[in-house]
């Protein structure tokens, strides 16, 4: 679920969604106003995928929050 594989696309896959996740993180965002911007991605789906990804990408330190705001975090 979180990296491609035989059965799941990498478009799909959680690492592809956290991709379209930052392609649209260009500036500090709400979580729903960046939920808004990406609600009609197809490859994004559901409230809970993007849910996940976001964790994923917090968890491997590419976004980050501050005063309810996320951001990319600097490299």
């Amino acid at each position: 679920m979180i990296l491609p594989t035989k059965h799941i696309p990498q478009n799909e896959a959680l690492l592809g969604v956290g991709a379209t996740v930052l392609a649209n993180l260009t500036g500090p965002k709400t979580v729903s106003s960046l939920w808004e911007d990406l609600r009609s991605e197809p490859n994004v789906g559901t409230f809970e995928r993007f849910v996940l990804a976001s964790n994923l990408l917090y968890l491997i330190g590419a976004i980050d929050m501050k005063d309810g705001l996320l951001f990319r975090a600097a490299p």
